[in-house]
């Protein structure tokens, strides 16, 4: 018998990978023995289920999918099948926060698979992907050229529907573009992901911020979307209107500047008060421009909402934070000006769910600043919204279509009340796309949409919505207990090779790709919760040899009338499949 010490989680605990027994065999021909199926009280049932990583993700991927295909070294096919789903894997295999590896059931085993890195390395064998439908002479207009926008212009246009996107910029990507730094997210990588919309006939108007007099234009299409996001940044409460603009700078117009014009001239002393993604990237590319960034943020790094692989690189980096600090004041000074601050303590949870931070007396101290970068959170410019589109705390209301008050109109991204992230905002324009498609047709129907979530709480099926409902598509979800883990095995997780800290002095990516070896290795990791990979197990360990071996790809088949229900073979089944039912 082989034994391994597990690692991780299982730390101390001994798994034994088992010899397989010799299979059972009758030594008659069933119909000349005991048809022992008549004894049973439960049966054995082949489910396919939902796997963990596939709820978790927002943009509602096949991840399971897609790594079962990269097993096989089948990487155009496994392509394919990611965008039908999501169509940015290089914007996402880079930005994305990967919920879906939270999800993981490998994470209670191990470590959970990398699939961040597996869709990044998977957008170098990119495949053709085409329209699903004729063109249906309607047309939409998408307000915004984010991840929202684009996702839902791409599956309008994949749905035979013509898209005009209106960018108020001179350039299209929207946040990907203008507020996501190079190291993160190179120019050259976005542009062959805009590619996709072109090659789908998409249009594209830059410089064109929607006014109320452009809106009159708009009604003339059959149906707009507001995926302008949210570009506004909030004024520090601290700072009044005539001190506004003196060496203070908010963190996306910073972020906008460098991306899109070049360097911003800093000096040497930069605070960036916040504690989210803007502020970890406002803080790192001002080091990148010879600055010492300090980030001053009101609560512990427990609570920072930034994504914490980010702010890892930052301290790394030698980027500065000082934790439970809260500005107070700006105040003039000989030299320049510097920030009075005051130290909190945590207190009592506010409506976040975060503690909240209280003021310790006789605190105070002062930090010198050349500039200051305010980032502390960001809303939607709805001024332009004409009458009859409810809104409330800067986000416009929508139904469980993502459809406005407004006849016609639509919203996703971060102009609707959701998770402010690329991967959500993807997810919110294919619903906003696919009810569109629904409007457009005049087959709307809420009941559509609960019949496309993934799971119990996962992101929409394009795939699904295009084939319709199926029993493959179980809500039931596996997770960690629903497994076997004896036939599990420690491995390591390939980790991404990235630039070492000294040598990151300019906007080069930081974090590389895997090697062809190591991307197959790593998704040999994955368990295929859920969904049968053929293992033999229920074959071989059948007392009544009632299992019938089958061909791969298609599920085991029962000879009911010789099985018992003794459940051995969803005990010694490694990935869930088997589920033991009331005999009917």
């Amino acid at each position: 018998m082989n034994e391994e010490k597990a690692c991780g989680p299982h730390m101390g605990k001994s798994y034994s990978y088992r010899e397989l027994p010799i299979g059972a065999t009758s030594l008659g021909i069933h119909e000349d023995v005991i048809k022992t199926g008549t004894w049973r009280t439960l049966r054995p049932a082949f489910r396919v289920k939902t796997s963990p990583c596939n709820e978790g993700c927002p943009a509602g991927v096949d991840v399971r999918g897609f790594i079962t295909l990269m097993k096989q070294g089948l990487m155009s096919e496994a392509y394919k099948l990611y965008v039908e789903e999501n169509p940015f894997p290089a914007v996402c295999g880079r930005v994305c926060y990967h919920p879906c590896e939270n999800a993981c059931n490998r994470r209670d085993f191990d470590q959970a698979v990398g699939i961040n890195a597996l869709e990044r390395f998977l957008a170098d064998f990119p495949a053709p992907v085409g329209k699903e439908s004729p063109g249906s002479g309607k047309q939409a207009a998408v307000i915004g050229s984010g991840p929202a926008g684009m996702s839902c212009a791409y599956y309008l246009a994949r749905l035979g529907h013509h898209v005009v996107i209106f960018e108020a910029l001179n350039v299209i990507g929207g946040l990907l573009r203008s507020g996501i730094p190079g190291y993160r997210l190179p120019e050259e990588v976005l542009e062959k992901e805009i590619e996709k919309l072109t090659i789908l006939g998409v249009q594209f108007k830059t410089n064109c911020p929607v006014t109320k007099e452009l809106w009159g234009e708009l009604e003339a299409f059959d149906a707009i979307v507001l995926a302008h996001g949210a570009s506004e940044h909030l004024s520090l409460p601290f700072v009044s209107p005539s001190e506004g603009g003196v060496g203070i700078l908010s963190g996306l117009d910073f972020l906008r500047r460098v991306n899109l014009a070049g360097e911003v001239s800093l000096g040497r002393r930069v605070a960036v008060i916040g504690g989210g993604n803007t502020a970890i990237d406002a803080a790192r590319v001002s080091l990148r421009l010879g600055a010492a960034p300090t980030i001053l943020y009101r609560r512990s790094r427990a609570e920072m909402p930034a994504f914490d692989s980010e702010i890892e690189e930052a301290l790394k980096e030698g980027v500065e934070i000082l934790f439970l600090t809260s500005p107070v004041a700006i105040e003039r000074i000989e030299s320049g000006q510097r920030i009075r601050c005051i130290k909190n303590r945590m207190g009592h949870r506010d409506e976040s769910g975060r503690p909240s931070p209280v003021p310790v007396e006789g605190s105070d101290f002062f930090v010198e600043v050349d500039t200051i970068i305010s980032a502390i959170g960001e809303i939607c410019d709805l001024s332009f919204l004409p009458q009859g589109i409810d809104f409330s705390h800067q986000s416009v209301r929508v139904n469980e279509l993502g459809a406005t008050t407004r006849r016609g109109v639509f919203a996703c991204g971060d102009a609707i009340d959701q998770p402010r992230s690329v991967v959500h905002a993807i997810g919110s324009g294919k619903r906003a796309a696919i009810a569109i498609d629904g409007y457009l047709k005049d087959q709307t129907d809420a009941a559509i949409m609960s019949d496309l979530v993934i799971g119990q709480r996962g992101g929409l099926s394009f795939k699904h919505y295009l084939e319709g409902a199926s029993d493959v598509w179980s809500k039931k979800v596996v997770h960690f207990q629903d497994l076997n883990p004896d036939y599990f095995q420690y491995k390591a997780r390939y980790a991404r090779p990235k630039v070492p800290k000294e040598s990151r002095t300019g906007f080069e990516e930081v974090y590389g790709n895997l090697a062809l070896e190591e991307a197959l290795g790593e998704a040999q990791r994955c368990f295929s919760c859920g969904l049968c990979d053929h293992c033999g197990n229920c074959y071989i360990f059948c007392p009544d040899g009632s299992v019938l071996e089958q061909e791969k790809g298609t599920l085991n088949l029962i000879n009911y009338e010789y099985c018992k229900g003794c459940g051995i073979c969803a005990n010694e089944c490694p990935i869930g499949i088997i589920e033991m039912e009331k005999e009917g």
